[in-house]
């Protein structure tokens, strides 16, 4: 079950969270959750929502040996690491490996069919942070299992993040509040983050998807940059849509998340880029690999290296293929050349930042382009046709003009404005609080009318 769908919508939260309401008593609206949670991850994953619950399990032990037994404190740890990175790699990545094996060897090993879970890369990272927090002393050992296992399945960041720290909802998940104030902030988050999901991405969606599944014969320099900008536009507004879905949801029940994305777009340098894109993922991997691996405290040339395991790590998290490695190495690349070149990096006047963000949203578009490609061979292409082939081509001409719609323009203007902060600014007049309201519920019923259309509504999390 996804949130941009009828049933979410109009069947499963209206029951869960008018039971949320009606429910007395804490123990019964946490388990309430949970049973949500659970039937939430088995109506897309009736089996695998039994790898969840025994990873769940699995956590919880290693936790209370890790806490409470000081004997088997390290080797504890140790085997929570190889125990959730060894799921990650059994269901994520051993066709990868095996079929990379067979292709340098020949050894003509069975590729194994495994199918990936749904979020599975979410709720192994945010178990095993829960386990790490405990073995340093950030959190404190829950001997109540239902709340580990609420913590890690709650339907709100369970499928499509963010990242939830133990830390960070403990004491929400042993006493919260439901305010009006509280629930209105979350459905009008949750319907800003269905718009940006239903009204925006899926339509720079559509429109990234024909032109990337064209033949190659169909793509010239233009059809290449609509195809490279629409995805830009449409991961965005899909993952910031998500995350702040999830926020959403999370006030409505009473839980505060911290915000994932922070207009990005605006960044000035690839290092800034990542202070505000996909905030929990960076955030992990700089608490639980890049400061442990030395962070900067050892020189500038070990500084490059940890960057560039780290970002070499997050390509990987993102899908088992050649193209996410590709794509965390370059990312890495322009991280230790802003390390080794700070004048990109550091501030200057009103000239040299038009050309910063210039250069940061050209070396995003690049890098998304390898993320969307189905191999290196077509980003490889893709990158080319981009730069190279200016020619006139009918065929191509005609699929780049059809996808420029009066729908796509007005979408792609939306795009644009919602990419920048504009919203901090409105908040500033007394009127802009209540007009959120009316244009929340404009959002809403256009977003029930697309979906209830059966319009292109993909969920991108699947590769991840």
């Amino acid at each position: 079950m996804v949130f941009s769908s009828m049933v979410f919508l109009c069947v499963f939260l209206p029951v869960v969270f008018g039971l949320h309401l009606l429910l007395p008593g804490m123990r019964a609206k946490n388990c309430l959750l949970v049973i949500a949670s659970l039937l939430f991850y088995a109506y897309g994953e009736p089996v695998y929502v039994i790898l969840l619950i025994g990873s769940s399990i699995g956590n919880y032990i290693f936790a209370r040996l890790v806490g409470e037994h000081s004997k088997f404190k390290r080797i504890s740890m140790v085997l929570a690491v190889i125990v959730n990175l060894g799921l990650l790699v059994l269901f994520k990545y051993s066709g990868f490996l095996v079929e990379t094996f067979n292709s340098v060897t020949n050894a003509g090993i069975p590729v194994p069919e495994i199918r990936m879970p749904i979020g599975i890369s979410f709720f192994t990272f945010q178990a095993l942070s829960y386990v790490i927090d405990v073995y340093r002393g950030n959190a404190s050992v829950q001997k109540n299992f239902g709340k580990v296992l609420l913590y890690i399945s709650f339907f709100p960041q369970l499928i499509a993040g963010p990242i939830v720290k133990y830390h960070d909802v403990e004491l929400e998940i042993n006493n919260r509040r439901q305010s009006l104030e509280e629930t209105g902030k979350g459905v009008r988050c949750f319907i800003a983050g269905l718009s940006k999901k239903v009204l925006i991405a899926n339509t720079m969606g559509l429109v990234a998807d024909n032109l990337f599944g064209a033949a190659a014969s169909q793509i010239t320099a233009p059809g290449a940059w609509l195809g490279a900008l629409s995805y830009m536009l449409q991961i965005y507004f899909d993952f910031s849509g998500y995350s702040d879905m999830a926020l959403g949801l999370g006030m409505m029940f009473g839980f505060h998340f911290r915000e994932n994305f922070n207009y990005p777009y605006v960044s000035g340098s690839i290092k800034e880029f990542w202070r505000r894109w996909h905030m929990s993922l960076s955030g992990w991997f700089k608490e639980y690999l890049y400061i442990p691996l030395g962070g900067n405290r050892k020189g500038k040339f070990r500084t490059v290296i940890n960057k560039m395991i780290v970002f070499l790590c997050t390509g990987i998290w993102h899908g088992a293929s050649f193209n996410f490695l590709f794509w965390g190495a370059y990312h890495g690349f322009f991280l230790m050349l802003e390390e080794y070149v700070p004048f990109i990096g550091k501030k200057g006047g009103k000239v040299k930042s038009v050309f910063q963000h210039i250069y940061a949203l050209l070396t995003v578009c690049i890098g998304f382009v390898f993320f969307r490609a189905d191999t290196m061979k077509q980003g490889c292409f893709w990158i080319r046709e981009m730069f190279t082939d200016f020619s006139w081509k009918t065929s191509a001409m005609s699929l780049t003009l059809q996808q420029l719609t009066p729908v796509y323009f007005i979408t792609l203007a939306a795009a644009l404005v919602a990419a920048v902060p504009v919203n901090q600014v409105l908040k500033k007049y007394k009127w802009y609080n209540g007009f959120t309201y009316v244009l929340s519920l404009a959002g809403f019923c256009l977003c029930i009318l697309s979906l209830a259309g059966g319009t292109y509504n993909p969920f991108i999390y699947f590769r991840f």
